[in-house]
C-alpha cells in the first residue's frame, strides 16, 4: 500500500485557524493534462472536482466516477486517490480540521452548485496582498463553503468493495474486465464459495447482487471512456454488450441521456 503523503502545509498566513494556519487553502488547475494521483491523505479536509472532464477517485473501499456537476468530498486523513478522463480542469479547496467540524464525518459526492464553484473560485484567487482588510471578506466564503458542504444534497452512488477476500478478487476482475460476462454459478466455482452463499454475502458486503454490481462497473467504465473521446461503438464493445442498441438503453435508463450526447463536446 502506498504510504502517506504528507500533510499539506500551512501556505497562506492569512485567515489563521486556532493553529496558526489558514481556515481554507483554494487552488485551480486549467492547463488541460490528464491527471493521476495515488493514495495519498491530508491532515485538512479536500473538497474537489473539475470544472471539464470526468474523475475517477477512490476513497477507502469506495470508488465514484464524477462529472463535472458534482464534487467530492473527503474528511481530515482520509485515504484517497483519483485519475482524470478527457481533458481536465478542475478545483481543490482545502479545510483546516477546525474548520471541518460539523461536515461529514465519511467521504461522499456532492451535487455542486452555482454558488460553491463560485465561492471557491474566489478563495483561489486569494492573494497576501490584499492585506489584513480582506479578512472579512474571506472569513464570509469560508463560511459560505462550509454551509454548502454541509447542506448540499448528497449524490453518485459509490461502488463498494467487499472485504472478504474471495469476494473481492471477483468484484476486482469485474473491475478490471467488466466485459466478461460468466454467470454466477461460473464466478462461484472459480472463487471457491457456493452460488447462493456467494449471492447472499455479495448482496450483504455491497449492497448489490453480483449482476447490478457489474452493470454499475461497466457504466463506470462506459462514463470514463466516452470522456477519453472513445466511440459509442467502441465502448459498447469493450464493455461486452453484442447489441449496441442494448449498451445505448442501458446508458439512457441509468444516466437519463444517450452515450452520443454524453460525450458530444459543450457547444
Amino acid at each position: 500500500m502506498p504510504s502517506p503523503a504528507p500533510a499539506l502545509p500551512l501556505l497562506d498566513p492569512g485567515l489563521a485557524g486556532s493553529r496558526g494556519g489558514p481556515r481554507l487553502i483554494a487552488v485551480r488547475r486549467h492547463d488541460g493534462a490528464l491527471r493521476q494521483t495515488a493514495m495519498h491523505r491530508h491532515a485538512r479536509g479536500q473538497l474537489l472536482g473539475a470544472y471539464r472532464g470526468l474523475l475517477t477517485v477512490y476513497a477507502g473501499d469506495r470508488q465514484w466516477v464524477v462529472p463535472s456537476s458534482q464534487a467530492v468530498w473527503m474528511p481530515p486523513g482520509q485515504a484517497h486517490g483519483l485519475r482524470s478522463h478527457g481533458p481536465y480542469a478542475g478545483y481543490s479547496a482545502y479545510l483546516s480540521p477546525a474548520a471541518c467540524a460539523g461536515l461529514p464525518a465519511a467521504p461522499c459526492v456532492l451535487e455542486a452548485s452555482a454558488l460553491l464553484l463560485a465561492a471557491v473560485e474566489r478563495a483561489s484567487a486569494w492573494t497576501d496582498s490584499e492585506g489584513d482588510a480582506a479578512a472579512p471578506a474571506r472569513r464570509r466564503i469560508v463560511e459560505l463553503i462550509r454551509d454548502e458542504i454541509r447542506t448540499l444534497p448528497q449524490a453518485g452512488a459509490a461502488l463498494i468493495l467487499p472485504l472478504d477476500p474471495r469476494l473481492q478478487r471477483l468484484a476486482l476482475a469485474l473491475s478490471d474486465r467488466p466485459s466478461d460476462t460468466r454467470s454466477l454459478e461460473d464466478w462461484a466455482a472459480a472463487v471457491g464459495m457456493a452460488p447462493r452463499t456467494l449471492a447472499r454475502r455479495y448482496l450483504a458486503e455491497t449492497g448489490l447482487t453480483v449482476g447490478a454490481w457489474r452493470q454499475r462497473a461497466r457504466l463506470m467504465r462506459a462514463q470514463e471512456m466516452l470522456a477519453a473521446g472513445a466511440a459509442v461503438t467502441t465502448v459498447a464493445l469493450e464493455l461486452g454488450y453484442d447489441n449496441v442498441s442494448a449498451f445505448i438503453a442501458m446508458f439512457k435508463r441509468e444516466l437519463g441521456t444517450t452515450p452520443g450526447r454524453y460525450s458530444a463536446p459543450a457547444g
